[in-house]
């Protein structure tokens, strides 16, 4: 019997990325943010969600991806880790999806973009591929190396 991981999946610049749905916990319209002084630079500002003021990061910055405007379908990802809530800025998101032990492999070790020191394991499904994200290391509670 294989185990069975839940995924919320994720564009961005086209291409499919995967977040523990455990570490999800809701996904949100683009709001206005408010800018922090003296952030890093994919840190977007913060935003008050139900009472709650949460700082949000650009993954295209972060990834190091050309920026794109925000439209109908950009959306941000509410996240929880390690205590910490904070969400990420995506092109879009509509799915969750099912994936067995035997359809995920571990990430290549040839880094050849930024983007590629997040990603921690490759999914399959439906000939498609899907970067599976280090949420602790996309977040900087890991050092990057």
């Amino acid at each position: 019997m294989n185990d069975i991981r839940e995924f919320v999946i994720f564009k961005l610049n086209g291409e499919h990325y995967g977040l523990n749905i455990h570490n999800v916990e809701n996904i949100e319209k683009q709001v206005e943010i408010t800018r922090v002084p003296h952030t890093k630079g994919y840190i977007k500002g913060v935003i008050n969600l139900r009472g709650n003021v949460i700082p949000i990061i650009d993954l295209r910055e972060r990834f190091s991806l050309a920026p794109k405007e925000a439209n109908d379908d950009t959306r941000i990802i509410i996240m929880n880790q390690s205590e910490l809530k904070i969400g990420m800025i995506v092109d879009s998101s509509s799915e969750t999806l099912q994936l067995n032990e035997e359809n995920i492999d571990p990430a290549p070790s040839v880094k050849a973009s930024v983007e590629d020191d997040f990603i921690k394991e490759i999914g399959k499904h439906d000939n498609r591929i899907i970067m599976l994200l280090d949420i602790k290391k996309v977040l900087g509670l890991i050092d990057e190396e």
